[in-house]
């Protein structure tokens, strides 16, 4: 029994240290992985390989008794998320806006440890070879940029032949996602909750928790609104 503590001590120990050094390398380096999945990833490998190769030094579920350690690390980790969105900031971060605008957020990017180099890499990775042709670029928790070309670089589309001149692009406004109030919209909104329950048509905070996603678009001053299925 005391060995099995001590491999479970030195997991949560591994663990911690796998975090910190995940957080500290910089989203880059994981490819489409977060710092989670990331770290999570290294530490099963890591065991299973060593497991893969013992000599007979330790038991077999000390082994097993890690991995399982690191597999309801995770399980809690997917709970606490859904428990709150500064939790799930917390642990899993938030996606940067290097480029707003077309231009470049130089305090964004230096967050993302990359540098102009690496940003003009990854835009050619999807494409875009001129960084002046770019609206807006999230770098997401993953890893990838997310990219929204200007209006006269973005791909032709049906609504565009029925209009004179193609509309502006801009970002949408997330207004609720998984339940939860996203407020830095309503900042910039300069709304509150009483407008968002309104314009959502609910009175409490059981039936926010119903709704997954609620997208507010200001040129049409519309809500679109996707609840959890009733089954």
């Amino acid at each position: 029994m005391t060995g099995i503590i001590r491999i479970l001590v030195f997991s949560l120990s591994a663990a911690i240290y796998l975090f910190i050094m995940s957080k500290t390398l910089g989203k880059k380096q994981m490819g489409q992985l977060d710092v989670i999945d990331y770290m999570l990833g290294i530490a099963v490998s890591s065991i299973a390989a060593e497991w893969a190769i013992d000599s007979g030094n330790a038991p077999f579920y000390h082994y097993l008794a890690a991995m399982t350690f690191f597999f309801l690390v995770n399980l809690l980790i997917i709970f606490l998320e859904r428990k709150g969105r500064r939790i799930k900031k917390l642990i899993k971060g938030v996606p940067l806006m290097v480029i707003y605008e077309g231009k470049i957020n130089y305090k964004s990017l230096k967050k993302s440890k990359m540098d102009i180099n690496d940003l003009m890499a990854k835009a050619r990775e999807k494409g875009y070879f001129d960084l002046s042709k770019i609206e807006y670029a999230v770098f997401e928790n993953s890893g990838a940029l997310s990219i929204m070309p200007k209006v006269e670089h973005k791909q032709l589309v049906v609504e565009d032949m029925n209009t004179a001149k193609p509309k502006p692009m801009r970002l949408p406004y997330y207004l609720v996602d998984d339940g939860h109030i996203i407020y830095s919209s309503l900042r910039t909104l300069e709304k509150d909750e009483a407008w968002l329950y309104q314009r959502l048509n609910i009175q409490t905070k059981k039936q926010l928790k119903n709704i997954v996603l609620a997208i507010y678009d200001k040129e049409k001053d519309k809500v679109d609104v996707s609840e959890k299925s009733a089954q």
